[in-house]
């Protein structure tokens, strides 16, 4: 006989003041934010340090008709606010240095400095040491011989941001959530960091301290490798996301709360919003909420179907749930695009075998599966859903917690969306 577990809140007084502390958190962490806009935009000009986080070439026409080439910058500081600048084509290559630089910001709202800008600025000091993810990546380019190849593996593994060529590919097959870290990179890191530590601790324990927790010890080293990727990752929205979960997901496990619940996904997203605001007009953080969000809808719903047929059909309710929301954000379509969910399954065995490849000095010899990839004859058709669609679908959704019909109604819709987008590309 299994003990069942609890609720966290036991009642509405426990959840109203956890509510209002979350509020009080909310509100000090926008205030610090604010400071930090008010001593921004001061001045004319502000000088601050920040990191590049990606690097392109553009082009436009000139009133004389002439073509002028410049790169574009984009940056993070070390406040957290990110902005794009504009530089002389012959501006060195220079994605994840730190620069020093003035920049002229004074005109901005607090909106934009919340999520992105623009603004002229003047290079002070570039940073011409090397960081280790700098070092890292140059590994990486010098395993490997085709040069968008050794980016894939970049933003694998370091979330260097990929070009937009092959960006633009890989959201026509469907799979650009696969090449930027997520939760779903984390959650096959700590699969396996818990099969490698699962050996040799259960031969230490047996010898030298039986009375300790391998569930307690196994979780506290495997967050502490987690947490020092993440820091060394710059925080990627999605994947801090995935780890305050997986944080708060073994708490709750450990003292006997539910865990696959709405009301968890609920918690981490709150506590990480209270804490850092400004995910709150982050798209990764979104997208990857409302993937949780859906496998937890199909969990509650379908709870009683045999484990082999829950991870079967997951895959394939994941991919029709929030294919709207691709649609609408990417607006591109491929008849490749459903096969994203094989892609899916098999990149679960290519994650954590390309890093053991890796390791051993043999990176390239998975090269030909990405080559093959990047290399398919696919047509790129643009396909958009109204706003109006969209807001009826997440209405469905929420609607979908508490009553089952509702499920089945958001499963037609999103079977609608996939016919109409085959539909319309054949």
């Amino acid at each position: 006989m299994s003990l069942e577990r609890v609720s966290l809140f036991s009642s509405k007084k426990d959840f109203l003041l956890f509510t209002l502390l979350c509020a009080f958190v909310f509100s000090y962490a926008l205030l610090i934010e604010y400071n930090n806009y008010k001593n921004l935009t001061q001045f004319d000009s502000s000088i601050i340090n920040a990191t590049v986080l990606k690097q392109y070439e553009k082009s436009k026409l000139t009133k004389k008709g002439k073509t002028r080439h410049y790169q574009v910058l984009k940056l993070k500081s070390e406040k957290g606010f990110s902005f794009f600048t504009i530089k002389k084509k012959t501006f060195p290559p220079s994605q994840s240095k730190k620069l020093t630089l003035e920049i002229w910001a004074g005109k901005i709202s607090f909106y934009e400095y919340l999520t992105s800008f623009f603004a002229y600025s003047k290079v002070i000091h570039r940073d011409e040491s090397s960081s280790l993810k700098e070092d890292l990546n140059t590994y990486l380019s010098s395993r490997h011989k085709d040069e968008s190849v050794s980016d894939i593996y970049k933003a694998l593994y370091t979330a260097t941001q990929l070009p937009s060529r092959i960006q633009k590919k890989f959201s026509t097959l469907g799979i650009s959530h696969l090449f930027a870290i997520s939760g779903f990179h984390l959650g096959v890191l700590s699969g396996l960091l818990f099969f490698l530590f699962k050996a040799p601790y259960r031969f230490l324990q047996n010898r030298y301290f039986p009375f300790r927790s391998y569930k307690v010890d196994s979780f506290c080293t495997i967050v502490l490798v987690l947490f020092s990727y993440l820091l060394f990752l710059d925080t990627p929205a999605s994947l801090l996301r995935a780890f305050v979960m997986l944080v708060i997901g073994f708490i709750l496990y450990d003292r006997g709360f539910k865990v696959l619940t709405m009301m968890t996904l609920f918690l981490t997203a709150v506590i990480i919003l209270s804490f850092s605001p400004r995910l709150l007009f982050s798209l990764g953080f979104w997208l990857s909420v409302f993937g949780v969000f859906y496998i937890f809808l199909f969990l509650i719903h379908f709870k009683k179907l045999h484990k082999v047929w829950q991870f079967i059909l997951i895959p394939f309710w994941v991919y029709l749930m929030m294919l709207p929301f691709s649609l609408y954000i990417f607006e591109n379509f491929s008849l490749y695009h459903p096969l994203s969910v094989l892609w899916t399954s098999l990149f679960t065995l290519f994650y954590p075998l390309s890093i053991l490849l890796h390791i051993l000095g043999l990176g390239s010899s998975l090269d030909g599966i990405i080559l093959w990839l990047l290399h398919l004859d696919i047509q790129n058709n643009m396909l958009a859903l109204p706003k109006e669609l969209i807001l009826i679908f997440m209405l469905v959704s929420f609607i979908s917690i508490w009553k089952k019909n509702f499920a089945y109604v958001l499963l037609a819709l999103a079977l609608f969306v996939f016919i109409y987008s085959v539909y319309e590309i054949t």
